[in-house]
């Protein structure tokens, strides 16, 4: 196990650094067509191929990954900090408040959160520019997932707030915010680090499925979930099997995420 972790980590490194190396590793940038050669097979030009358009597919695809691996972990880094301020409060006071941030984290969970997210997404305009388009669809996937992180931060805050360092710091007349800048984020920074890291895949997924519907990252700027909608028909995989390059990516990707988050067995 440890060596598959350790494969893992070590393909998400190499996957993360040829995407930021995109500018340089890509044949061409990802919007140019090369119109003599649309639909073509992979060639030592294009090693992926064109798409019906002309584009080379390795660019879009090294491209598409960079907006994946970067968009995810910020999508992440909202759901986390909502988590931690909502769940966190909620820990921390106690009483009604904890019981209203509770309830409103009950009906979010009790949604499929997917559909609400593709309803609103649904409701913006089409003719979004790209990076605005990749901002808002990233954006919207960290307000709308943050409720399993506050759950299990308020649990943790409410065991923290009967802690006894807690109520020796209460004693010696530490409260309010000192009392929680000091002794209670401290201690729930590894849970919130924990749900960052299990979040990232979760928002790679729910880009991809939002771009296969026609409603994540617009046009000509690519992603994973654009990517993926050039895969409509069956037929074509068996003479065309390079077009399955986004889709096995992607898998390798978030296996690799589960494989390097999974704790390490104890032997003996």
């Amino acid at each position: 196990m440890r060596a598959a972790r350790w494969a893992a980590m070590v393909f998400l490194v190499v996957v993360f650094a040829a995407s930021m190396a995109a500018n340089y590793l890509a044949p061409a940038p990802y919007a140019r067509q090369f119109r003599d050669a649309p639909d073509a097979a992979p060639t030592g030009q294009h090693w992926l191929g064109t798409d019906d358009l002309g584009r080379d597919r390795f660019s879009r695809l090294l491209y598409g990954t960079r907006i994946s691996l970067v968009m995810a972990p910020a999508a992440a880094l909202v759901a986390c900090a909502l988590a931690g301020v909502l769940g966190g409060v909620a820990g921390f006071a106690g009483g009604w408040l904890e019981t209203a941030i509770m309830a409103a984290t009950d009906l979010f969970l009790s949604m499929p959160w997917l559909f609400l997210l593709i309803a609103v997404r649904a409701c913006l305009p089409l003719n979004l520019s790209p990076l605005t388009s990749v901002a808002i669809t990233f954006l919207l996937l960290g307000c709308l997932g943050w409720a399993t992180g506050a759950r299990v931060v308020c649990a943790d805050a409410r065991a923290l707030r009967k802690a006894e360092f807690v109520l020796l710091a209460r004693a010696q007349g530490c409260g309010g915010w000192r009392l929680w800048r000091r002794h209670l984020a401290p201690n729930l920074m590894p849970v919130l680090l924990a749900q960052f890291w299990i979040s990232v895949p979760v928002f790679i997924l729910a880009e991809a499925n939002l771009g296969i519907l026609g409603l994540g990252v617009c046009e000509p700027l690519p992603s994973w979930g654009s990517l993926l909608r050039e895969l409509e028909g069956f037929s074509l995989y068996a003479a065309q099997p390079w077009l399955l390059a986004p889709l096995v990516l992607l898998l390798l990707t978030v296996s690799s995420f589960q494989l390097a988050l999974e704790k390490q067995e104890v032997e003996g």
